[in-house]
């Protein structure tokens, strides 16, 4: 009953027009066709009315896709001020061929820099990666990544200069023990690689001060790129978390997930007391059957059954 792929990652946002003029401005994504719709299934899932209406656009890469999601009626805005370490942060990890020529074209859009001075080489206990973090106009952090020779999934050793698809979503977590029993003990992530990240490059890189932050890898069972990376921040401590986000917020930011077994899987996640979004497992218009629980930080995760797609919901 693990989780067998990350699908998508859906970033809620205000402006879909402004947001993907951003991307294609800043980053060279493109996107496919707006779609608009109500799916009275899908905003079950989501934990929204039946009659939300939701335009939605699509930047699909080799394997994996990123979902930019508008909803009517609108949420919050991003909270501010915001920080690397605030309790409802998710980020995703775009990988770059050549990560000075997507900077410098990245920095004609003057986006909001969350790292200091522009790309950071991090240290070999981190991996040796070459690092930056940003945020697209509504606040949403994002984050340029560039591996060594050797380092990361193979398929990123391969591809152009540009942006060649994303290697993970990380999100922030308060408890880090209490995360491994969610993501490892209930979906059946896979632990993949851990580091305790400090120093003045970590400073640099997150925006802040005396950085000491544990990153932990977790890999889906069957396609192990995309994952999903816990960031639990010894020092400084983040903000406490309020309400959950919700999901036509624009600080949502949700994993859909791939799983072998929905239906045990929800049993499972039922005994463990985990704080469900939608009633039980919902079937789609599209035929998915779905389901969407929080993760003990109040972050949102999708759970389609093994017939999906990335478009199923």
């Amino acid at each position: 009953m693990p989780v067998a792929q990350l699908l998508t990652v859906e970033l809620t946002v205000s402006d879909l027009a402004g947001t993907v003029r951003f991307l294609s401005a800043g980053l060279g994504l493109e996107t496919g066709p707006v779609w608009k719709g109500c799916d009275p299934g899908w905003n079950s899932v989501l934990g929204l009315a039946p009659e939300t209406v939701m335009w939605s656009a699509e930047i699909g890469f080799e394997r994996e896709s990123l979902r930019l999601v508008a909803f009517d009626p609108p949420g919050a805005p991003y909270p501010a001020p915001r920080a690397s370490n605030d309790p409802w942060f998710e980020h995703v990890a775009l990988v770059a061929g050549g990560i000075q020529a997507v900077w410098s074209r990245l920095e004609k859009a003057e986006p909001e820099a969350v790292t200091r001075g522009g790309p950071v080489l991090l240290p070999p206990n981190t991996g040796g990666v070459t690092a930056f973090k940003f945020r697209d106009p509504e606040g949403h952090p994002l984050e340029l990544i560039s591996f060594p020779d050797g380092a990361g999934d193979p398929r990123w050793q391969q591809g152009g200069s540009g942006i060649r698809g994303y290697d993970h979503t990380a999100i922030v977590v308060s408890d880090l023990g209490r995360s491994l029993a969610f993501y490892e003990g209930l979906l059946g992530l896979r632990p993949a690689g851990r580091s305790l990240n400090h120093g003045p490059e970590q400073d640099r890189l997150d925006g802040l001060a005396r950085c000491e932050v544990d990153v932990i890898a977790l890999q889906p069972a069957s396609i192990p790129t995309p994952h999903v990376e816990l960031l639990h921040y010894r020092t400084p401590r983040g903000r406490v978390a309020g309400a959950p986000v919700a999901a036509n917020d624009v600080a949502s930011v949700r994993q859909v997930h791939k799983v072998d077994g929905l239906e045990g899987l929800a049993a499972r996640l039922e005994a463990a007391g985990a704080a469900f979004v939608s009633d039980g497992p919902v079937r789609l218009a599209a035929g998915a059957n779905a389901v969407s629980v929080r993760d003990p930080d109040g972050h949102m995760v999708v759970l389609l059954d093994e017939g999906a797609t990335a478009m199923s919901a």
